[in-house]
């Protein structure tokens, strides 16, 4: 049924237009109609989203001390350049070196222990073969024997503690890169507790940035991995960075009851321009379509008017050609003339318009296939060609007994004075 309506309403727009509607001029009048129109034009669409974020360089590493102690040589600084494995801080060593060798005399006197007790073991293991030692005795010099074994366990594994206490008072970049903060200065006392106390944040490469910025949820849902990215930063606000979005975080932030999620957008930066922990404000391309055919929301919605459109066709009547073309469709024009206030598009399909076209003196309603929008101007799939004139008004005008002027495509007709806007129908 709604397909049988579709099909009735464009045959009849089709039958008005071929026929005799939209000639735009009577011959005998002292007034004439007169058209704005648009020209379909190739263009681009790019729907965006906006967002704030921090910049942050892509791999950071904090460096602290596993051990408590004073800060004896710090051998980098800000903005030092580092390499992996390179000596940056020492802290004092007396302490950490003095328990070293008293756990390392302690490990001495263990094996010592151990020694006599396995002699001694020995000895008495061989006098109780031979019935020669009480059993009781000989419990007492094994016991004294194993305990010994355990006390040089012991006294290696505080040994080993005590050595790697001591590692740990020399401290290496454990990464390439470029220090971007210390935390310590020289003669600080660090105690290393339930947190490690941190001395230095190293970039690993700041050659690539990335802004991690809150999008908020109502445009999440439209930001995908690989969509181009255009920020700028208040230090630079001539220039314009490009980046592209790396990842979409799934977890929410919720800050005063304002929902956003993390996206992550990485940028080169040969030139470091760009440092950590500045604002950037970024715009996500999040849909782009190039070199298509493009007309301004406006023409969707022109549709003529009831009045105008009878006026119009009554002066048809003097022109012996239309009248000929027209003599066995007036009622099918009447029809379609007199629904004021309905659209024959209402009917169609979600991706099909109506629009009027502008044929030298004729106009005629063609139904066009859309496709993408941002708003204010439409994609035109097929139905019309490049530079076709679209109709976006139509009003009654003076007719002009001077020269010919040709009427723009984003300008009202040169025929007709100008009109207050929202005069006319749209």
């Amino acid at each position: 049924m709604k397909n049988k309506k579709v099909i009735i309403s464009l045959v009849s727009m089709i039958i008005l237009a071929g026929g005799i509607v939209a000639y735009l001029f009577a011959s005998n009048s002292n007034s004439e109609y007169v058209f704005d129109t648009v020209v379909l034009k190739k263009g681009s669409i790019n729907n965006t989203v906006t967002a704030t974020g921090t910049l942050e360089a892509t791999n950071t590493v904090t460096v602290g001390t596993q051990v408590s102690g004073v800060i004896e040589k710090l051998y980098v600084d800000f903005n030092s350049k580092v390499k992996k494995g390179q000596l940056i801080a020492e802290l004092d060593k007396s302490t950490l070196q003095s328990t070293f060798e008293t756990v390392e005399a302690d490990l001495a006197s263990a094996q010592a222990e151990f020694e006599y007790q396995k002699a001694n073991y020995d000895r008495m293991k061989v006098l109780f073969d031979k019935e020669l030692l009480a059993e009781s005795d000989y419990d007492l010099v094994k016991y004294n024997y194993k305990n010994s074994v355990a006390k040089v366990k012991s006294a290696i594994a505080n040994l080993n503690k005590a050595k790697l206490n001591l590692s740990y008072a020399t401290i290496y970049s454990p990464i390439d890169g470029i220090v971007i903060n210390r935390a310590v200065e020289e003669g600080q006392t660090v105690t290393a507790s339930m947190s490690t106390p941190e001395l230095y944040t190293i970039a690993n490469d700041l050659t690539v940035m990335q802004v991690e910025a809150d999008v908020d949820e109502a445009d999440i849902g439209m930001v995908k991995t690989g969509q181009r990215v255009e920020f700028t930063v208040d230090a630079f606000p001539d220039d314009i960075f490009s980046g592209e979005v790396s990842e979409v975080r799934l977890q929410a932030v919720e800050t005063s009851n304002v929902v956003t999620y993390t996206v992550i957008v990485k940028a080169q930066n040969p030139e470091f321009k760009l440092m950590p922990g500045m604002t950037a404000s970024i715009t996500d391309y999040v849909e782009e379509v190039n070199d298509i055919l493009l007309l301004a929301g406006k023409a969707f919605r022109f549709s003529p008017d009831r009045e105008m459109m009878n006026d119009y066709m009554s002066n048809l009547s003097d022109n012996n050609q239309l009248e000929r073309s027209g003599r066995n469709n007036t009622g099918s024009n009447s029809s379609i003339a007199s629904r004021k206030g309905s659209r024959p598009d209402q009917d169609l399909e979600d991706d099909k318009k109506l629009v009027w076209v502008k044929q030298g003196n004729l106009i005629k309603p063609v139904v066009v296939e859309i496709g993408v929008t941002d708003g204010i101007n439409i994609q035109v799939l097929s139905g019309l060609n490049e530079n076709d004139a679209i109709v976006t008004a139509m009003s009654l005008g003076k007719k002009d007994s001077g020269e010919e002027k040709e009427e723009t495509s984003t300008q009202k007709s040169p025929f007709v004075q100008e009109r207050p806007r929202g005069g006319g129908p749209r």
